[in-house]
C-alpha cells in the first residue's frame, strides 16, 4: 500500500511540474543548483584595426600578439588625448569636452605631420557624422 501512495505522489508531482531537489550522491543531502556563469565580453579595437589593415594592405595579415600591441597602442593614445582634452576644458573652466578641445589635444600630443593628418581626418569624420 505504501507503494501505491508513492505512485500517486509521483503522478501529482508530474502534473504540477514539481522537480525533486538535487541530491549529492555521497551524503544524500540536497545541494544547490549551479548558477549559470555569465560570459563577459572583453572590448577591444581589434575588429577596427583589422578593417583598416585590409583597406591599406589587403594581402597582409596580423598575429594575435601584434593585435594586442596595436590594441594597447590605441587605448594609450585614447587615454592621452582624453586626459589632455580634460585638462584643457578645466583650464578654460568648462564642464564639457568639445571637438575643439579634442582637436587641440591632438595637436599637442601628436608630432608634426601626424597631427595635421589626424586633425583633417577627425574634421572629415565629424562633418560626415553631422551631415547624416
Amino acid at each position: 500500500m505504501v507503494r501505491s501512495s508513492s505512485k500517486k505522489q509521483k503522478k501529482q508531482k508530474k502534473e504540477t511540474g514539481e522537480k525533486k531537489p538535487l541530491v549529492s550522491r555521497e551524503s544524500r543531502e540536497p545541494r544547490e543548483e549551479k548558477k549559470k556563469r555569465r560570459s563577459y565580453r572583453k572590448e577591444s579595437y581589434s575588429v577596427y584595426i583589422y578593417r583598416v589593415l585590409k583597406q591599406v594592405h589587403p594581402d597582409t595579415g596580423i598575429s594575435s600578439k601584434a593585435m594586442l600591441i596595436m590594441n594597447s597602442f590605441v587605448n594609450d593614445v585614447f587615454d592621452r588625448v582624453a586626459m589632455e582634452a580634460s585638462r584643457l576644458a578645466h583650464y578654460s573652466k568648462r564642464t564639457t569636452i568639445s571637438a575643439r578641445e579634442i582637436q587641440t589635444a591632438v595637436r599637442l600630443i601628436l608630432p608634426g605631420e601626424l597631427a595635421k593628418h589626424a586633425v583633417s581626418e577627425g574634421t572629415k569624420a565629424v562633418t560626415k557624422y553631422m551631415s547624416s
